[in-house]
């Protein structure tokens, strides 16, 4: 069941998620609300899970990741073991910045950063392949992010 939220709760979700590191203090004024009111509303907001965490947003193509490939994952069985095996082997890969449990005739669906195309080929080649289970792999480039969020608020 979803949270309910009311017009304050709503504000302080749309302030953080433009500023995450605001004090109380700044976040009640932006809000309209004093800081102790404000403070025990994000603390439910935290306590009852809308609010999972809080972390600073990395650009990186700055650190020399800005290749980025989509990759679509079919596995040879989608049995329990089998799903176990592959998430286990993806979450040791540090290039898998995102990995999707799938619908639909792929299994997994993976966010791929890497240096450039001679990287991910490595990737691909010499660890993704070797993953025991992986039956096929389709990999699509983007050419550019036509929109980007954090999270959907309302």
């Amino acid at each position: 069941m979803p949270a309910k939220l009311d017009h304050f709760d709503s504000e302080i979700l749309r302030v953080l998620h433009n500023d995450g590191r605001l004090t109380i203090n700044d976040l009640s004024a932006r809000i309209g609300l004093s800081p102790s009111p404000t403070a025990r509303r994000l603390r439910h907001l935290e306590e009852i899970g809308v609010i999972t965490g809080y972390a600073a947003l990395i650009n990186e193509a700055t650190l020399g990741f800005g290749f980025t490939v989509f990759v679509s994952v079919q596995l040879d069985k989608q049995v329990d073991e089998a799903l176990a095996t592959f998430e286990a082997a993806i979450a040791t890969f540090p290039q898998v910045v995102d990995c999707w449990l799938m619908t639909g005739n792929r299994d997994y669906l993976l966010r791929v950063a890497t240096t450039g195309l001679e990287e991910f080929e490595r990737f691909l080649v010499g660890r993704l392949t070797k993953v025991r289970g992986v039956a096929s792999i389709e990999s699509s480039i983007p050419l550019r992010r036509v929109k980007a969020g954090l999270g959907r608020i309302v």
